[in-house]
């Protein structure tokens, strides 16, 4: 993980400068959609740490739970692929406890029809989601942190999912020490974004998510999915944004302004190889509050302002849309692109309803004492939820000592 340079604002960020004597009047300072920082650079500092130590702690741990248990494989496959679960929920608990403590924010969800019902909020002041067990989940892609929130609506989903999500990812990033080692465990699928190069092994991995395991009594069943992908291939900024400039120039179609033209080859490659064994593909528009117009969240809401400065996003909005995979044309890639597409433009859409009002469309939902929105907060049901991490360690290290401790009085 990589961290931005400790910078903290001035006394005076994010006001107007005021005019000199001489007339001169200095250009203003943009205003941070967080407000101002909140945490000098010595605190800042401390803070880096002990994110940093927490960090590299849980992924230690994880990493070392993985390693005990991967003998599994070989004994019990089924029982490893549960294991493995367990510590991808290790990991999920990992960063929405980090982002709770250290870049604690509002989330604010809608959703339409498609979804009524799917959406409550909790006695506790919580969401859940009630969405199926095996789906694919796409959104469009606003700052590198999106998958932290959309893996935390797996955490908040009866049943809770936050151990059956699965990532593509940039090749480069299973080189990763522990952390990229940690990943390649965890069933993701890593792409050198050269699909001749990509297809072999995107098959391979997706052929997994689809294969039945015999349950009790001899009954098959297919493990819950999640997988999440991001039709953009990249997080908004202005570089892609040119790109998708150019290539809606060359290839005659409409340059939306809030997203990017979604790519769709990747998308439907896996969508025919999972087809037949699920329904839906849920799709997430991803809001931040206060990105101006015309501006990129990655600009704002970097690591450092994040988890540093105290200046995470204000609200993450999600608006969410359910779609049958036995509606969408997968039987002709030029037909899906079309329909892709206009998914894209109807998200860009409402993406200018959020920038126009500051919200998405309310929440259709087919309880009439339902609220327009559901608002709650990236936390965990209980406190003490975080200390799953280290049972497995705990437990083996105190096994350990036993034995030794057994083996010492034998030989004494």
């Amino acid at each position: 993980m990589t961290t931005d340079k400790l910078e903290p604002a001035p006394p005076d960020a994010g006001m107007p400068m005021p005019s000199s004597d001489a007339g001169i009047t200095k250009k203003p300072i943009e205003a941070h959609p967080a407000g101002r920082v909140r945490h000098g650079r010595w605190m800042q500092i401390l803070r880096g740490l002990a994110l940093s130590v927490y960090l590299n702690t849980c992924v230690v741990i994880i990493f070392a739970t993985q390693v005990l248990g991967a003998p599994l494989y070989w004994i019990n496959r089924e029982m490893f692929y549960a294991y493995i679960a367990l510590t991808k929920q290790s990991f999920a608990l990992t960063i929405i406890t980090m982002t709770q403590w250290w870049g604690p924010t509002t989330v604010r969800i809608s959703g339409d029809a498609s979804v009524a019902g799917q959406i409550t909020k909790t006695p506790d002041g919580l969401v859940q989601f009630n969405f199926p067990e095996r789906m694919v989940m796409i959104a469009n892609h606003q700052i590198y942190t999106d998958w932290v929130y959309l893996w935390w609506a797996g955490y908040a989903n009866s049943p809770s999912m936050h151990g059956h999500i699965y990532i593509i990812l940039k090749e480069s990033l299973k080189y990763i020490p522990v952390v990229g080692w940690g990943m390649m465990f965890y069933g993701f699928i890593f792409m050198s974004r050269k699909m001749a190069t990509d297809q072999p092994r995107l098959a391979y991995r997706l052929n997994k998510l689809k294969i039945p395991r015999t349950g009790a009594h001899g009954k098959k069943y297919l493990d819950p999915v999640w997988l999440l992908l991001f039709p953009e291939g990249t997080n908004l900024s202005g570089n892609g944004r040119r790109k998708s400039a150019a290539w809606a120039a060359k290839s005659g179609l409409r340059d939306p302004e809030h997203v990017m033209l979604p790519r769709s080859t990747g998308i439907y490659f896996c969508l025919r190889e999972l087809k037949g064994t699920m329904d839906y593909i849920y799709d997430c528009t991803v809001a931040y509050e206060g990105i101006p117009r015309g501006k990129y969240g990655e600009q704002y809401f970097t690591l450092s302002s994040t988890y540093f400065q105290g200046r995470p996003p204000k609200s993450v909005n999600f608006h969410w849309r359910r779609f049958r995979m036995d509606e969408i044309p997968l039987e002709d890639q030029a037909e899906f692109d079309a329909w892709l597409r206009e998914r894209w433009y109807e998200k860009d859409a409402l993406m200018e309803t959020y920038m126009s009002t500051g919200r998405f469309p309310p929440l259709e939902n087919d309880k009439a004492a339902a609220a327009d929105y559901i608002e709650t907060e990236v936390r965990t049901k209980h406190w003490f939820e975080f200390t799953q991490i280290f049972v497995v360690i705990a437990a083996f290290g105190l096994i350990v000592r036993s034995v030794l401790n057994a083996w010492s009085k034998f030989w004494v």
